[in-house]
């Protein structure tokens, strides 16, 4: 393994993630960020892609972060994020975003995860010991998006978090179609799951090593845009 991998910080993590999470929207798609990283993937998001970012505090049409010395506080997103809004955006209350979540209104739904296992169940809300809150609007997006993408390191504490079942408190049965870590992009069909792009840091043998899941390695498989 490279020793540049050893060297990359958090923010360089999040950074790989977010801009090959970005790759994955298309124009007109209407796409909600889960909490911390999955929200880095709206700042870099092409200026000439038309991507309709929905806020599940009830927010269509959300935009970048906000930056500079001058924050508009009246605006954040579900995190408590303060972020821009684009030309066009609406505000609406909590029975408005669950409608248009559990309505199948949403192309992408973007999270991050504890566990991901390789039939596609995730575990994204509890941690053995630790008080933490419930599983929020999770399961909603979970079920009702179209296209679940789940944003995550590749390993906690030199564990694994794809795993071969999730042995955490699940969020969601079956539902997730893809992974994408610093290390590795995973598609998981009713096929098995498969590795279709490795960041070029790393080599197969690295991916097999860190991750407790079965998978077959793609016929197409590619490196990583990062």
């Amino acid at each position: 393994m490279s020793l540049l991998v050893n060297q990359l910080s958090k923010d360089q993590i999040k950074e790989i993630i977010a801009k090959r999470i970005a790759l994955e929207f298309k124009s007109n798609d209407i796409v909600t960020l889960g909490i911390g990283l999955p929200t880095e993937a709206a700042n870099y998001v092409s200026s000439d892609t038309n991507i309709i970012f929905q806020s599940e505090n009830g927010i269509l049409g959300l935009g970048k972060n906000q930056t500079g010395p001058k924050f508009n506080k009246n605006v954040v997103n579900a995190g408590g994020a303060y972020v821009e809004v684009n030309e066009g955006a609406c505000f609406y209350d909590s029975q408005m975003a669950f409608t248009i979540m559990r309505g199948g209104h949403i192309d992408a739904t973007v999270l991050g995860a504890l566990q991901v296992d390789q039939e596609g169940s995730i575990a994204s809300w509890q941690i053995p010991g630790k008080f933490v809150p419930g599983i929020g609007g999770s399961m909603d997006l979970i079920v009702g998006s179209k296209k679940v993408i789940v944003a995550m390191t590749h390993t906690s504490n030199n564990e694994s978090k794809i795993v071969k079942k999730c042995t955490l408190p699940l969020t969601a049965y079956k539902e997730v179609d893809m992974i994408v870590t610093e290390r590795a992009v995973f598609n998981i069909t009713p096929d098995g799951m498969f590795l279709t792009e490795i960041n070029p840091l790393f080599s197969i043998d690295d991916i097999k090593n860190s991750t407790d899941a079965d998978f077959k390695v793609s016929k197409f498989l590619k490196e990583m845009q990062i």
